[in-house]
C-alpha cells in the first residue's frame, strides 16, 4: 500500500500570539466614555443618553466584546438567563411553547436557555442542578410532577418558578396551563352529544406522561356518567408518529370492528389514524369518528380536517415568560400566580356527523 495515502499533513499554525480577552476598558477607550458608563449601557442599567448608548454599543460590536455574565453575577447573584426545561424537542407541542416564551423575552434583557428531560425524573434532577448552578433569573418547566429532590431545589432556588402545561395539582410557585382532566371531560361529552357510544382510546404509555393520563382520567370519568365505558385501548412506546397512528388504528379496528369513535392522546397519531381510515375506504365520520388533542398547525395541510382540542401552547409560553419578566423587573410582585386557559374543541370534519 502506498504510504502517501496515510500521510499526515500538519495544520499550519498562526504564529501570532493569541489576543487577550477584551475588557470594559477596551470598550471605554474605543467609545470615549468612562468604564462605568460602558457598564451601565451593557447591563441596561442607569440613565444614559441615546447618543452615548449608541456609541458604546457600536464600539462593543466592532470590537467583538461579549460581557462576562458570570463576573456580573458575582455582584448580583443572578444572570439574565431564564432556564426552560421541557420533556422533548421532537414532540411538536414544545417548540410552540418555546416560541411563545421567546416572543416575550425578546423585549427584555432576559435570554432563554433550554434543557430536555426525555420524560425522566432523574434526568430532570440533573438538568435542574446544572441550570440552577448558573443562578438564572427564573425557571420555566413543564408539568407539576417532580421528584422530591427536584422540588427541594426549586423551592430553595429563591427565583420565580413557573410550571407550565398543567393546572391539575399543587404548583411550587406560579402555574400556567390547562386542566387536562377538564379537557378529557369536555371531549367525552362532545363525542357523546354527537351520538357515539362505542369508543376506543389510543395513546402513549402513560406512567410518565402525566398530562395524557389526566386527560384519559377525565375522559373515562365523563363517559361513566353517561353509562359508557371505553371499549378498547391501545398504547405505544417512544415518540409519536403518523406510522404509529396508522398501525394502532388498523389493529384496533380489526380487533373491535364495532367501534364508532377513536379518541387519540395527540394529533400526530390521530392524523395517522385518519390516513389509515381514508386509505381503506372507511367513512369518516359516518362509520368511525376521530379526534386528537393539541390543535396542531400541521393539521391544516390535510384535505380532511381532523377534530382536535386547542391547548393554547403558544399562549402558555407567553404567559409564563411574562410572569418571569415582570417578577424579575419588580421583586416586590407576589409569587403564586395561577393562569388557567380554557381548552377549545375544534370539530373539524371528523367528529360531527352530517
Amino acid at each position: 500500500m502506498d504510504n502517501d495515502e496515510h500521510k499526515v499533513v500538519p495544520i499550519k499554525k498562526n504564529m501570532e500570539p493569541a489576543q487577550r480577552p477584551l475588557t470594559l476598558k477596551d470598550v471605554s477607550l474605543a467609545s470615549g466614555v468612562s468604564e462605568m458608563t460602558v457598564s451601565r449601557v451593557l447591563r441596561n442599567r442607569g440613565d444614559v443618553s441615546d447618543a452615548t448608548r449608541e456609541k458604546v454599543l457600536k464600539a462593543a460590536k466592532e470590537l467583538g466584546y461579549v460581557p462576562n455574565k458570570i463576573a456580573g453575577a458575582l455582584a448580583s447573584s443572578r444572570v439574565n438567563l431564564v432556564a426552560v426545561i421541557v420533556p422533548s424537542l421532537s414532540n411538536m407541542v414544545f417548540p410552540d411553547v418555546l416560541t411563545g416564551i421567546q416572543e416575550v423575552l425578546d423585549g427584555t434583557p432576559l435570554q432563554a436557555v433550554f434543557g430536555v428531560t426525555n420524560y425522566s425524573p432523574e434526568k430532570e434532577e440533573e438538568v435542574l442542578f446544572e441550570m440552577l448552578s448558573w443562578r438564572p433569573s427564573g425557571i420555566i418547566l413543564a408539568g407539576l410532577e417532580h421528584s422530591d429532590a427536584s422540588r427541594s431545589m426549586l423551592r430553595s432556588s429563591g427565583i420565580p418558578v413557573v410550571e407550565i402545561m398543567d393546572t391539575d395539582g399543587e404548583p411550587i410557585d406560579a402555574v400556567v396551563g390547562i386542566s387536562h382532566r377538564r379537557a378529557g371531560r369536555e371531549m367525552a361529552r362532545f363525542i357523546v352529544r354527537n351520538g357515539y357510544r362505542n369508543i376506543g382510546f389510543l395513546g402513549s404509555k402513560m406512567p410518565m406522561d402525566h398530562r395524557a393520563r389526566k386527560r384519559f382520567e377525565g375522559f373515562t370519568e365523563a363517559l361513566a356518567k353517561e353509562g359508557i365505558e371505553v371499549q378498547d385501548q391501545d398504547f405505544y412506546d417512544g415518540g409519536s408518529s403518523l406510522l404509529k397512528g396508522r398501525e394502532m388504528t388498523a389493529r384496533m379496528l380489526a380487533r373491535t370492528p364495532e367501534l364508532d369513535f377513536l379518541y387519540y392522546s395527540n394529533d400526530m397519531i390521530a392524523a395517522g389514524g385518519m390516513l389509515h381510515c381514508l386509505d381503506n375506504g372507511i367513512d369518516v365520520p359516518g362509520q368511525v369518528g376521530l379526534a386528537g388533542f393539541n390543535g396542531s398547525e400541521f393539521l391544516a395541510g390535510f384535505a380532511r380536517r381532523l377534530a382536535t382540542m386547542d391547548s393554547g401552547r403558544r399562549e402558555i409560553g407567553r404567559e409564563a415568560a411574562r410572569i418571569i419578566a415582570e417578577r424579575t423587573a419588580d421583586a416586590a410582585l407576589p409569587p403564586g400566580q395561577k393562569i388557567e386557559l380554557s381548552p377549545r374543541i375544534e370539530p373539524g370534519d371528523t367528529l360531527v356527523r352530517k
